[in-house]
């Protein structure tokens, strides 16, 4: 079973930016990919997926902001946060869906300062 381990998180101020990273320890190559992420209190959510073929898809409130992104070659994928906003406060996590089943990583946490 492939393990996926998300980097990146930590604490920046209103406006600024983070990069995350979801490294992947076999293959993703055929595997439609994404990020989720959920705030305390609230339903895990759509930040953005990218399927096998690069077509990408995003959250509502991140369109626009976020940009989403993997690496075959390095079985990693990546989502590029700007113009953060104390609303993405959450934890983040990475998912891989294979074969109908889904994938998590242990989720890494952003948060985002006033």
């Amino acid at each position: 079973q492939v393990q996926l381990v998300e980097s990146g998180g930590g604490l920046v101020q209103a406006g600024g930016s983070l990069r995350l990273s979801c490294a992947a320890s076999g293959s993703i190559r055929f595997s439609d990919m994404g990020w989720y992420r959920q705030a305390t209190g609230k339903q895990r959510e759509l930040v953005a997926r990218i399927t096998s073929i690069g077509s990408t898809e995003y959250g509502d409130s991140v369109q626009g902001r976020f940009t989403i992104s993997r690496d075959n070659a390095k079985n990693t994928v990546y989502v590029q946060m700007n113009s953060l906003k104390p609303e993405d406060t959450a934890v983040y996590y990475c998912n891989r869906k294979w074969r109908g089943n889904n994938y998590w990583g242990q989720g890494t946490q952003v948060t985002v300062s006033s």
